[in-house]
């Protein structure tokens, strides 16, 4: 008993120490926090009245931390950003970025090689140096909290070196938002790719399921899962309130907007715009004809072949090299996949991973990939193609026949629909964007497959190979004709409907 108490005394001072801390954290926030408010909206307002000037045109400032990248983000970037160009010249546009190691030319010829994009007029960059703030390696625990906090610091920044009359949050920082409409007095708009939380990931902690975003010994501790869902549930209640200071939001996709809607609980400012996908070029890649047997018996000239000169089927997957696309379990269901076919089909099939890097943990990340091929002897059978060109995607996408994307959950998929667009047969996750908008398994109308664990993709690849060559060629042509409604085109006519309240009223 004397030993308990011996235990329970330290604890009891950790706690009662904690709670006072805690309570001074409080009392010093409601009187330190309203004062900041009030003097720096004063600031901001005095700025704006002295800049303001009849002939200045409207400037409007994405919010774009990670504008250098070239992923599918990146693509809705610089479409909106060529939009608004186009609709109203001479609008001073501007991007808050932090790749401080590029420079404008530098940036805009990314775009222009890696996204096939042409920018009508110049763009003005605000640098910020504070990026380190939003970065997820930097809080191992309570990394949403973590990175939403440092945005506040990462966007004070942004406002203090650019005040614009329009912001558009397009990388899901949704605790900017107030900060920029209460504080600098700006229109506020956002697009949201995906939803910081949401449901379905309270419904996997409180299942006790190991995922990147939570760990092995959280899942098997009753404690700290417990913790963790009232952890979700307190930052779900401020995501909420942040998200409802936007004036307009746009959605990518209708798993987002249900998970947005019941969040943030503004569905009539929330508008689902459907991402660009560069369909139109992609949908030029010719379709191969081939034999009903192509893939088992014969190859045909023009095709890539292996080292004994049989056609290579190539199975391709896009995206950036991020714990969420789950990357791993593409390479687990080619180790399923080499238990269900004959070495010397094995030999012809090789998997392409084509994606971008944004820094030195996903390149960590591409390293252990390659270093689980090689666990899983699958290395002669998987290529890397890392921050490669457009031109180098298309050719890899012509020379593809089925594309693969494992995310749970992701909120649309650009690279689901580029891969259909060029003509691959896609297997997606069955869950989220995939399931809800761009895959059709109904069979007349199949477009590609869904399937949810490595077996099940295995298992759709050797069907694919199995299918008789008109078959194929009839889901590719169905997947081809299904992605005209995720075009640049529809992208500009919806992004440029919801925000178009702004420039009216800033117009008049």
């Amino acid at each position: 008993m004397a030993c308990f108490s011996c235990i329970m005394d330290p604890l009891w001072i950790a706690i009662k120490v904690l709670t006072i801390l805690l309570l001074l954290l409080l009392c010093v926030l409601s009187v330190v926090l309203p004062v900041m408010i009030v003097t720096s909206r004063k600031h901001f307002r005095k700025k704006r009245e002295m800049e303001s000037n009849s002939d200045k045109p409207i400037s409007v400032a994405f919010f774009h931390p990670y504008c250098n990248t070239g992923a599918g983000g990146e693509r809705v970037l610089w479409c909106a950003v060529r939009a608004l160009q186009t609709r109203y010249p001479g609008t001073k546009v501007v991007v808050y970025t932090g790749d401080l190691e590029a420079s404008p030319e530098e940036i805009i010829n990314r775009v222009r090689q890696r996204l096939n994009i042409e920018l009508p007029e110049p763009v003005e960059f605000v640098y910020l140096h504070k990026r380190g703030w939003v970065e997820a390696d930097n809080y191992p625990t309570f990394t949403l909290l973590g990175q939403s906090l440092g945005s506040l610091i990462l966007g004070m920044e942004a406002l203090n070196a650019f005040l614009p009359d329009v912001y558009l949050d397009t990388m899901g920082y949704a605790f900017t938002l107030p900060l920029f409409r209460y504080i600098g007095g700006c229109r506020v708009g956002c697009y949201t790719h995906y939803p910081t939380i949401s449901t379905d990931m309270l419904r996997r902690v409180s299942s006790r399921s190991i995922q990147y975003n939570n760990s092995h010994y959280v899942a098997r501790s009753p404690f700290l899962t417990g913790g963790k869902i009232i952890y979700y549930k307190m930052f779900a209640w401020i995501y909420g309130i942040m998200g409802r200071c936007a004036e307009i939001v746009m959605v990518n996709s209708s798993w987002t907007e249900e998970h947005i809607n019941d969040i943030w609980k503004i569905p009539l400012k929330t508008h689902r715009v459907y991402p660009p996908c560069d369909t139109e070029d992609l949908k030029k890649v010719p379709i191969p004809i081939a034999d009903d047997e192509d893939f088992l018996i014969s190859s045909q000239s023009g095709d890539v072949k292996n080292e004994m000169g049989k056609k290579l089927i190539k199975i391709v997957s896009v995206g950036q090299f991020r714990p969420e696309k789950d990357h791993p379990l593409q390479l687990r269901a080619m180790y399923q996949l080499r238990q269900c076919v004959s070495e010397e089909l094995w030999d012809r099939i090789c998997l392409v991973f084509v994606g971008s890097c944004r820094g030195s943990a996903d390149e960590a990340r591409v390293k252990d990939m390659k270093d689980l091929c090689r666990h899983l002897s699958l290395e002669n059978n998987v290529e890397f193609r890392v921050n490669v060109p457009y031109d180098e995607l298309k050719k890899e996408l012509q020379e593809g026949t089925i594309g693969l994307h494992a995310m749970w959950n992701e909120h649309f998929g650009i690279g689901v629909v580029e891969c259909m667009a060029a003509g691959l047969i896609m297997i997606a996750h069955r869950s989220g964007g995939p399931q809800m908008d761009i895959v059709i398994e109904e069979e007349g109308s199949r477009n590609g497959f869904l399937a949810a664990d490595e077996n099940e993709f295995a298992i759709a690849i050797v069907k694919i190979l199995r299918m008789a060559s008109k078959e194929r060629r009839s889901i590719r042509e169905a997947a081809r004709s299904s992605v005209d409604r995720f075009s640049v085109k529809e992208f500009e006519k919806g992004f440029l409907r919801s925000t178009a309240p702004f420039f009216n009223q800033i117009s008049t």
